[in-house]
């Protein structure tokens, strides 16, 4: 029988960033769902904090070049990959010169969160999607780590839903207790009908707040999980009332039995 096919999206992962909630489980998941028996990718941004000669990042040429338009521009989408010979997996950094060369992540040294964090999760999400065509790999799930991630649901059901590759594609997104505190760019919705999406669609997100950006993307997607054992109340009422196949908290003993009967259900949407 063929493999289960798992993608790995997340804004950060150890050892290539610091040890956060969000890298340690990114590192984890993929290897113990590998080592249940699944066929996984890993994918995160290629930020300016990340030591590419320390890591052995190196720049696939094949998977390279092609431009993505955001917000009526186009930007270069280089992809570089790196090895986690521990966990016998490989992982591929999203990079873009304009996008990641800054040396701070989503925030800059005093903790605002930089003007063009909508921009990057939407780069992020399509150059993931025209990078896994590439591969030929379609994956069965595409499993979602930190806010950066989540608008990947929206891409899937709206804009890359008639492309055979992930006509049958599920979207789980993970709670973590990390947020953005000031709301996107006030032109998101514009960005968003400018990539396609329609314009009901566009609209919720005219309110831009972290709390409504949530629950438009909990709404989109086919699972849900707790990746954190306190997660805040007002996440938690957002997973609570979610609609669609949802997962609470597991320990790491139980987690990749866990987890990877999760997937099995969301991809045969078996009710849980």
């Amino acid at each position: 029988m063929e493999k289960k096919k798992i993608l790995f999206i997340t804004q950060e992962i150890f050892p290539f960033s610091p040890k956060t909630e969000i890298s340690s489980t990114a590192r984890r998941l993929p290897q113990v769902i590998q080592e249940a028996g699944k066929e996984i990718r890993v994918f995160t941004p290629r930020f300016g904090s990340i030591n590419e000669r320390r890591h052995q990042l190196h720049e696939v040429i094949r998977l390279s070049g092609l431009n993505i338009c955001i917000d009526d521009n186009d930007h270069p989408l280089i992809i570089k990959v790196a090895s986690v010979s521990a966990a016998r997996m490989q992982v591929y950094f999203i990079d873009n010169e304009e996008y990641f060369k800054r040396k701070t992540n989503l925030q800059d040294e005093k903790g605002k969160c930089h003007p063009d964090n909508d921009e990057k999760a939407m780069f992020f999400c399509r150059g993931v999607l025209e990078t896994v065509k590439k591969l030929g790999w379609q994956p069965d799930v595409i499993h979602c780590h930190g806010w950066m991630t989540g608008i990947m649901a929206l891409y899937v059901k709206h804009i890359y839903n008639k492309d055979p590759h992930f006509k049958d594609t599920k979207v789980v997104y993970s709670f973590y207790n990390d947020k953005f505190d000031a709301p996107w760019d006030k032109r998101f919705s514009e960005k968003l009908l400018f990539e396609g999406f329609p314009q009901d669609i566009a609209d919720k997100f005219k309110d831009s707040s972290f709390l409504n950006v949530s629950k438009i993307i909990t709404d989109h997607c086919d699972g849900v999980t707790i990746a954190i054992e306190n997660l805040q109340p007002d996440l938690k009422d957002l997973y609570d009332t979610s609609e669609c196949h949802k997962m609470a908290f597991t320990n790491e003993e139980n987690q990749a039995k866990e987890l990877s009967l999760f997937f099995d259900k969301v991809i045969e949407n078996v009710l849980v």
